[in-house]
Protein backbone atom coordinates (compact mmCIF):
# COMPACT_ATOMS: atom_id res chain seq x y z
CA UNK A 1 0.00 0.00 0.00
CA UNK A 2 1.63 3.30 -1.18
CA UNK A 3 2.05 5.98 1.69
CA UNK A 4 0.42 9.34 1.21
CA UNK A 5 3.09 12.60 2.27
CA UNK A 6 1.72 14.04 5.69
CA UNK A 7 0.53 17.35 3.86
CA UNK A 8 -1.71 14.92 1.32
CA UNK A 9 -2.61 12.62 4.61
CA UNK A 10 -4.48 15.95 6.58
CA UNK A 11 -6.66 16.07 3.70
CA UNK A 12 -8.16 12.08 3.46
CA UNK A 13 -11.27 12.93 5.32
CA UNK A 14 -13.62 12.66 2.93
CA UNK A 15 -15.39 16.14 2.43
CA UNK A 16 -18.65 15.92 2.88
CA UNK A 17 -20.40 18.85 3.65
CA UNK A 18 -23.45 19.16 1.58
CA UNK A 19 -21.98 22.03 -0.44
CA UNK A 20 -19.84 19.34 -1.86
CA UNK A 21 -22.78 17.35 -3.14
CA UNK A 22 -23.13 17.73 -6.43
CA UNK A 23 -19.51 17.37 -7.60
CA UNK A 24 -19.62 14.04 -5.29
CA UNK A 25 -22.95 13.49 -7.85
CA UNK A 26 -20.62 13.80 -11.18
CA UNK A 27 -17.46 11.91 -9.53
CA UNK A 28 -19.57 9.08 -8.87
CA UNK A 29 -21.80 9.53 -12.34
CA UNK A 30 -17.99 9.15 -13.86
CA UNK A 31 -17.17 6.75 -12.03
CA UNK A 32 -20.28 4.55 -13.18
CA UNK A 33 -19.42 5.43 -16.63
CA UNK A 34 -15.91 3.59 -16.30
CA UNK A 35 -17.81 0.40 -16.25
CA UNK A 36 -18.78 1.35 -20.06
CA UNK A 37 -17.08 -0.51 -22.83
CA UNK A 38 -14.04 1.44 -23.66
CA UNK A 39 -15.06 2.56 -27.22
CA UNK A 40 -18.00 3.71 -25.73
CA UNK A 41 -16.01 5.73 -22.87
CA UNK A 42 -13.78 7.53 -25.39
CA UNK A 43 -17.22 8.77 -27.15
CA UNK A 44 -18.22 10.37 -24.38
CA UNK A 45 -15.28 11.62 -23.81
CA UNK A 46 -15.05 13.39 -27.06
CA UNK A 47 -18.33 14.56 -26.39
CA UNK A 48 -17.04 16.17 -23.45
CA UNK A 49 -14.50 17.55 -24.85
CA UNK A 50 -16.49 19.41 -28.06
CA UNK A 51 -19.25 20.25 -25.69
CA UNK A 52 -16.20 22.22 -23.40
CA UNK A 53 -14.95 23.79 -26.88
CA UNK A 54 -18.48 25.10 -27.40
CA UNK A 55 -18.69 26.75 -24.04
CA UNK A 56 -15.71 27.03 -21.91
CA UNK A 57 -14.25 30.26 -23.49
CA UNK A 58 -11.32 30.93 -21.63
CA UNK A 59 -10.06 27.78 -21.75
CA UNK A 60 -10.18 27.58 -25.50
CA UNK A 61 -8.44 31.57 -25.85
CA UNK A 62 -5.62 29.77 -23.61
CA UNK A 63 -5.27 26.69 -26.51
CA UNK A 64 -5.61 29.51 -29.16
CA UNK A 65 -2.66 31.37 -27.63
CA UNK A 66 -0.63 28.38 -27.08
CA UNK A 67 -1.34 27.28 -30.43
CA UNK A 68 -0.47 30.49 -31.97
CA UNK A 69 3.15 30.53 -29.86
CA UNK A 70 3.95 26.92 -30.60
CA UNK A 71 2.44 26.79 -34.03
CA UNK A 72 2.85 29.57 -35.89
CA UNK A 73 4.13 27.90 -39.29
CA UNK A 74 0.16 26.66 -39.05
CA UNK A 75 -2.58 28.20 -41.12
CA UNK A 76 -5.45 29.63 -38.39
CA UNK A 77 -7.68 27.08 -39.27
CA UNK A 78 -5.15 24.04 -39.00
CA UNK A 79 -4.68 25.99 -35.27
CA UNK A 80 -8.49 25.68 -35.04
CA UNK A 81 -8.54 22.46 -35.84
CA UNK A 82 -5.94 21.53 -33.49
CA UNK A 83 -7.80 23.49 -30.61
CA UNK A 84 -11.01 21.59 -31.39
CA UNK A 85 -8.91 17.94 -31.69
CA UNK A 86 -7.46 19.22 -28.01
CA UNK A 87 -10.47 19.76 -26.60
CA UNK A 88 -11.75 16.30 -27.62
CA UNK A 89 -8.42 14.39 -26.46
CA UNK A 90 -8.62 16.43 -23.05
CA UNK A 91 -12.01 15.26 -22.54
CA UNK A 92 -11.07 11.49 -23.32
CA UNK A 93 -8.60 12.41 -20.92
CA UNK A 94 -10.82 13.36 -18.24
CA UNK A 95 -12.61 9.60 -18.60
CA UNK A 96 -9.00 8.24 -18.92
CA UNK A 97 -8.72 9.92 -15.22
CA UNK A 98 -11.45 8.07 -14.23
CA UNK A 99 -10.77 5.30 -15.81
CA UNK A 100 -7.15 5.29 -14.31
CA UNK A 101 -9.24 5.97 -10.61
CA UNK A 102 -11.59 3.32 -10.39
CA UNK A 103 -10.97 0.59 -12.49
CA UNK A 104 -8.19 -2.19 -12.01
CA UNK A 105 -5.55 -1.08 -13.78
CA UNK A 106 -5.12 -5.16 -15.44
CA UNK A 107 -8.41 -3.74 -17.28
CA UNK A 108 -6.29 -1.96 -20.01
CA UNK A 109 -3.01 -3.51 -19.54
CA UNK A 110 -3.42 -5.95 -22.48
CA UNK A 111 -4.34 -2.74 -24.83
CA UNK A 112 -1.02 -1.21 -23.33
CA UNK A 113 2.64 -1.74 -25.09
CA UNK A 114 5.39 -1.02 -22.96
CA UNK A 115 8.66 -0.38 -24.14
CA UNK A 116 12.02 0.23 -22.38
CA UNK A 117 10.78 -0.84 -18.53
CA UNK A 118 14.04 -3.19 -19.12
CA UNK A 119 16.11 -0.11 -18.94
CA UNK A 120 14.75 0.92 -15.89
CA UNK A 121 14.76 -2.42 -14.13
CA UNK A 122 18.62 -2.68 -15.31
CA UNK A 123 19.40 0.70 -13.60
CA UNK A 124 17.70 -0.25 -10.29
CA UNK A 125 19.58 -3.51 -10.64
CA UNK A 126 22.83 -1.92 -10.29
CA UNK A 127 21.61 -0.34 -7.32
CA UNK A 128 20.73 3.35 -8.91
CA UNK A 129 17.38 5.30 -8.58
CA UNK A 130 15.89 6.42 -11.82
CA UNK A 131 13.62 9.82 -11.86
CA UNK A 132 11.13 9.09 -15.12
CA UNK A 133 10.53 12.30 -16.11
CA UNK A 134 7.07 12.50 -17.72
CA UNK A 135 4.93 15.20 -19.04
CA UNK A 136 1.11 16.41 -18.51
CA UNK A 137 0.03 14.58 -21.83
CA UNK A 138 -3.55 14.17 -21.71
CA UNK A 139 -3.50 10.10 -20.39
CA UNK A 140 -1.23 10.74 -17.51
CA UNK A 141 -3.21 9.36 -14.68
CA UNK A 142 -4.02 6.51 -16.92
CA UNK A 143 -0.66 6.24 -18.00
CA UNK A 144 0.19 5.92 -13.73
CA UNK A 145 -2.60 3.23 -13.79
CA UNK A 146 -0.97 1.10 -16.23
CA UNK A 147 2.61 1.65 -15.62
CA UNK A 148 1.72 0.68 -11.81
CA UNK A 149 1.18 -3.38 -13.74
CA UNK A 150 4.61 -3.48 -14.70
CA UNK A 151 6.99 -1.01 -12.56
CA UNK A 152 6.72 0.25 -9.12
CA UNK A 153 7.08 3.63 -9.00
CA UNK A 154 6.68 6.59 -6.70
CA UNK A 155 5.32 10.14 -7.53
CA UNK A 156 5.14 13.46 -7.43
CA UNK A 157 1.78 15.89 -7.59
CA UNK A 158 0.35 18.89 -6.59
CA UNK A 159 -2.58 18.70 -4.34
CA UNK A 160 -5.96 20.04 -6.00
CA UNK A 161 -7.60 22.98 -4.97
CA UNK A 162 -11.13 21.65 -4.80
CA UNK A 163 -11.22 19.21 -1.80
CA UNK A 164 -13.51 16.29 -3.02
CA UNK A 165 -11.28 16.27 -6.10
CA UNK A 166 -8.12 16.26 -4.03
CA UNK A 167 -9.73 13.07 -1.53
CA UNK A 168 -10.88 11.35 -4.69
CA UNK A 169 -7.14 11.96 -6.50
CA UNK A 170 -5.03 11.00 -3.31
CA UNK A 171 -7.10 8.05 -2.31
CA UNK A 172 -6.97 6.40 -5.84
CA UNK A 173 -3.64 6.81 -6.33
CA UNK A 174 -2.45 5.65 -3.11
CA UNK A 175 -3.32 2.41 -4.07
CA UNK A 176 -1.53 2.26 -7.10
CA UNK A 177 1.82 3.95 -6.11
CA UNK A 178 4.70 3.47 -3.37
CA UNK A 179 4.45 6.97 -2.36
CA UNK A 180 2.79 10.03 -3.63
CA UNK A 181 4.83 12.96 -2.92
CA UNK A 182 4.05 16.58 -3.02
CA UNK A 183 5.50 18.67 -5.56
CA UNK A 184 7.63 20.67 -2.78
CA UNK A 185 9.11 17.81 -0.93
CA UNK A 186 12.05 17.47 -2.44
CA UNK A 187 14.12 15.57 0.46
CA UNK A 188 11.51 12.95 -0.36
CA UNK A 189 12.54 12.52 -3.82
CA UNK A 190 16.11 12.72 -2.81
CA UNK A 191 15.43 10.23 -0.47
CA UNK A 192 13.74 7.86 -2.37
CA UNK A 193 15.91 7.72 -5.23
CA UNK A 194 18.65 7.37 -2.87
CA UNK A 195 16.88 4.17 -2.04
CA UNK A 196 17.28 2.84 -5.42
CA UNK A 197 14.04 3.29 -6.56
CA UNK A 198 11.68 4.79 -9.21
CA UNK A 199 10.19 8.45 -9.21
CA UNK A 200 8.07 9.66 -12.15
CA UNK A 201 8.60 13.77 -11.86
CA UNK A 202 7.21 16.08 -14.26
CA UNK A 203 8.61 19.94 -14.53
CA UNK A 204 6.39 21.00 -17.84
CA UNK A 205 4.14 23.50 -16.00
CA UNK A 206 4.80 26.79 -15.51
CA UNK A 207 4.65 27.60 -11.57
CA UNK A 208 6.06 31.15 -11.54
CA UNK A 209 9.57 32.95 -11.37
CA UNK A 210 10.74 31.80 -8.13
CA UNK A 211 13.01 29.03 -8.73
CA UNK A 212 12.54 28.74 -12.78
CA UNK A 213 15.06 29.90 -15.61
CA UNK A 214 13.14 31.23 -18.94
CA UNK A 215 14.65 28.51 -21.86
CA UNK A 216 13.03 27.69 -25.06
CA UNK A 217 9.65 25.77 -25.82
CA UNK A 218 8.94 25.59 -29.08
CA UNK A 219 10.76 28.57 -29.47
CA UNK A 220 9.68 30.77 -26.74
CA UNK A 221 10.93 31.45 -22.90
CA UNK A 222 9.02 29.40 -21.15
CA UNK A 223 9.73 30.02 -17.06
CA UNK A 224 10.86 26.34 -16.36
CA UNK A 225 11.69 24.49 -12.92
CA UNK A 226 15.70 23.70 -12.48
CA UNK A 227 14.10 21.02 -9.42
CA UNK A 228 15.40 18.41 -12.27
CA UNK A 229 18.97 18.66 -12.23
CA UNK A 230 19.24 18.98 -8.49
CA UNK A 231 16.88 16.27 -7.46
CA UNK A 232 18.95 13.91 -9.97
CA UNK A 233 22.18 14.82 -8.80
CA UNK A 234 21.18 14.50 -4.63
CA UNK A 235 19.26 11.58 -5.26
CA UNK A 236 22.61 10.03 -7.70
CA UNK A 237 19.37 8.62 -9.93
CA UNK A 238 19.47 8.43 -13.79
CA UNK A 239 16.69 10.88 -15.87
CA UNK A 240 14.69 8.65 -18.22
CA UNK A 241 11.75 10.33 -20.08
CA UNK A 242 9.09 8.89 -20.27
CA UNK A 243 6.07 9.25 -22.78
CA UNK A 244 2.08 7.80 -23.04
CA UNK A 245 -0.03 8.24 -25.92
CA UNK A 246 -3.39 6.60 -27.43
CA UNK A 247 -2.81 5.24 -30.43
CA UNK A 248 -3.94 6.53 -33.22
CA UNK A 249 -6.68 3.78 -34.08
CA UNK A 250 -7.81 4.86 -30.83
CA UNK A 251 -6.83 0.96 -29.57
CA UNK A 252 -5.14 1.16 -26.78
CA UNK A 253 -1.83 3.25 -25.63
CA UNK A 254 1.91 2.94 -25.92
CA UNK A 255 4.22 3.87 -22.59
CA UNK A 256 7.63 4.03 -23.57
CA UNK A 257 10.66 4.53 -21.15
CA UNK A 258 12.85 6.51 -23.37
CA UNK A 259 17.23 6.44 -22.98
CA UNK A 260 18.34 8.10 -19.93
CA UNK A 261 19.48 12.23 -21.08
CA UNK A 262 22.86 13.25 -19.16
CA UNK A 263 21.15 15.21 -16.92
CA UNK A 264 22.33 17.02 -14.84
CA UNK A 265 25.33 17.99 -16.91
CA UNK A 266 26.45 20.45 -14.31
CA UNK A 267 24.73 23.56 -16.36
CA UNK A 268 21.02 23.84 -14.98
CA UNK A 269 19.62 26.10 -18.01
CA UNK A 270 21.06 23.55 -20.65
CA UNK A 271 19.45 20.49 -18.49
CA UNK A 272 16.08 22.32 -18.60
CA UNK A 273 16.69 23.33 -22.12
CA UNK A 274 17.24 19.48 -22.88
CA UNK A 275 14.24 18.57 -20.95
CA UNK A 276 12.31 21.18 -22.69
CA UNK A 277 13.11 19.81 -26.11
CA UNK A 278 12.66 16.40 -25.73
CA UNK A 279 8.89 17.39 -24.93
CA UNK A 280 8.02 19.32 -27.89
CA UNK A 281 10.18 16.62 -30.20
CA UNK A 282 6.94 14.69 -28.80
CA UNK A 283 4.15 17.11 -29.05
CA UNK A 284 5.35 17.48 -33.17
CA UNK A 285 4.38 13.52 -33.37
CA UNK A 286 1.64 14.24 -31.12
CA UNK A 287 0.12 17.68 -30.59
CA UNK A 288 -3.32 17.28 -28.88
CA UNK A 289 -2.77 14.62 -26.53
CA UNK A 290 -1.05 17.38 -24.03
CA UNK A 291 -2.70 20.15 -21.43
CA UNK A 292 -2.40 22.97 -23.66
CA UNK A 293 -5.47 24.24 -21.22
CA UNK A 294 -2.79 24.84 -18.78
CA UNK A 295 -1.42 28.63 -19.11
CA UNK A 296 2.31 27.40 -20.19
CA UNK A 297 3.64 31.20 -21.33
CA UNK A 298 1.67 32.58 -18.25
CA UNK A 299 5.36 33.83 -16.27
CA UNK A 300 6.95 36.66 -18.79
CA UNK A 301 10.70 37.46 -19.03
CA UNK A 302 9.37 41.08 -18.60
CA UNK A 303 8.98 40.98 -14.79
CA UNK A 304 6.41 43.88 -15.33
CA UNK A 305 4.44 42.37 -17.66
CA UNK A 306 1.43 41.05 -15.21
CA UNK A 307 0.87 37.27 -15.14
CA UNK A 308 -0.99 35.34 -17.91
CA UNK A 309 -1.33 38.86 -19.96
CA UNK A 310 -0.29 37.30 -23.29
CA UNK A 311 -4.12 34.83 -22.78
CA UNK A 312 -6.20 37.82 -22.57
CA UNK A 313 -8.09 39.00 -25.60
CA UNK A 314 -6.62 41.95 -27.63
CA UNK A 315 -9.04 45.26 -27.78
Amino acid sequence: MAEVSQGGAEQLKAPLHPKHWPIWLGVGLLALLTRLPFSWQLGIGKGIGLLLHKVAGSRRRIAEVNMEICFPEKTPAERDALVRQIFIDNGIGLMETFMGWFRDPQWLAARTDFIGFDKVREAQNNGQGVMLLGAHYSMLDLAGSLVSTVQRVSVSYRPQDNPVMNYVMERNRGRLYDECLTRKDIRGFIRTLRQGNVLWYAQDQDFGRKNSIFVNFFGHPAATITATSRIAKAGKALVMPMTYFRKDDNSGYTVTVHDPLPIPSGDDAADAQMANDFIETQLREHPSQYLWLHKRFKTTVDPEMKKGSIYRKKK
